[in-house]
């Protein structure tokens, strides 16, 4: 007969405890909540700047402002 028949505890008996790797998840998945929730914040605020900077800009474009057709005159 094998020894873990004999003990008078078996399997069923004994008490079942969290591990340290139940914690450590769950501290992961915490921390991975936290950083999902911080993105979306930030989609958030970048999508109202964006909406904000296309209504101020209907003109002309900031980087083509100056420019002239044809060959443009030397920098330097």
């Amino acid at each position: 007969m094998p020894a873990y028949l004999t003990d008078k505890t078996t399997k069923e008996d004994t008490i079942a405890r969290a591990g340290k790797t139940t914690m450590a998840k769950r501290d992961r998945e915490k921390s991975l909540q936290t950083k999902r929730k911080e993105k979306e914040e930030k989609r958030a605020q970048r999508k109202g700047e964006k909406d904000d900077r296309t209504s101020i800009q209907a003109g002309e474009d900031p980087d083509l402002e100056g420019l002239q057709w044809g060959p443009q005159p030397p920098l330097y």
